[in-house]
């Protein structure tokens, strides 16, 4: 009884702060994990660790003290040995919602300007936006990248006779994470027989996920949004722009106008007719 006496229980102060630290070592390993930083991480925590251990069973004042002394400059090496890592770290802050809208109003202007680019070439294209839900499964079916969105080569991508121009390419964020990649097709039976496989790819991906698809025709060289399982066709630079705009900078008030949009739309081969004067309508005021 006596030994057990002697526990401390802390309380909620101090439970607080074990969860506090729990938490901050659990995404400290978890940002680590997988890391060439991971190894050396592991070896000075090993070191650092078997020193204090030694120092408290062997009373070893003299390398006690010489820890103390060097704790303000072992933080300096930590920031300098892992300062890709914590760069890397600040970027993905960087990344979170609050910083969100500049980053996806330059991926809009790079998608737009790419898009311009292969249709004024008459160079086929499909490039998907994910957003809530994972495209995984389709990212699988093609070549894994890991690049930064660029106008450049996002065209140099859909190239003819390029090894990935033939597939689907998925953006996720502001990167390129997969391309020729094989979009599954939408089987519904209303849609116009005039629509090539690019556009049943982009409406296909659209009804499995909250994806938006924006299509090249390599034919015309016309311009097409696929969202939510609904096709708008013909569009030009500014309407483009409203549209990828009201669907990625999740804007309230653009996502409501959007939504009436599509309630609206109609794929048949009358709706599809209707569908670009709807669009303009609707995101004519996007900015106001």
């Amino acid at each position: 009884m006596s030994m057990f006496s002697q526990i401390h229980v802390p309380g909620p102060a101090g439970l607080l702060e074990i969860l506090v630290l729990a938490v901050f070592f659990y995404y400290i390993i978890l940002f680590f994990r997988g890391t060439r930083s991971a190894q050396v991480m592991l070896g000075l925590t090993f070191v650092l660790v078997t020193l204090l251990v030694l120092t408290q069973l062997f009373h070893l004042d003299a390398v006690n003290w010489l820890l103390k002394r060097f704790s303000v400059y072992l933080a300096i090496a930590f920031v300098i040995i892992f300062q890709p890592e914590i760069r890397r770290a600040l970027a993905e802050l960087g990344k979170q919602h609050v910083f969100t809208t500049a980053r996806e109003r330059t991926l809009v202007d790079q998608i737009v300007q790419a898009v311009n680019l292969l249709a004024e070439r008459k160079i086929g294209a499909l490039i998907a936006v994910e957003r809530e839900i994972g495209t995984r499964t389709t990212q699988e079916t093609g070549t894994k990248i890991d690049s930064l969105v660029t106008p450049e080569l996002l065209a140099s991508i859909f190239y003819p006779h390029t090894p990935l121009h033939d597939g689907g390419l998925i953006i996720k964020e502001d990167r390129i994470v997969a391309a020729g990649c094989l979009f599954p097709l939408s089987q519904r039976q209303e849609l116009s027989k005039a629509l090539g496989t690019r556009h049943r790819a982009a409406i296909g991906l659209t009804e499995e996920t909250d994806a938006i698809a924006v299509v090249v025709s390599e034919e015309t060289g016309t311009i097409s949004v696929a969202y939510k399982g609904r096709l708008s066709q013909g569009l030009d630079e500014d309407r483009l722009r409203r549209v990828l705009s009201a669907v990625l900078l999740k804007s309230q008030k653009a996502k409501n106008r959007w939504t009436r949009a599509r309630e609206q739309m109609d794929l048949t081969p009358a709706g599809v007719a209707k569908t670009d004067s709807i669009m303009a309508e609707e995101f004519e005021n996007n900015g106001k």
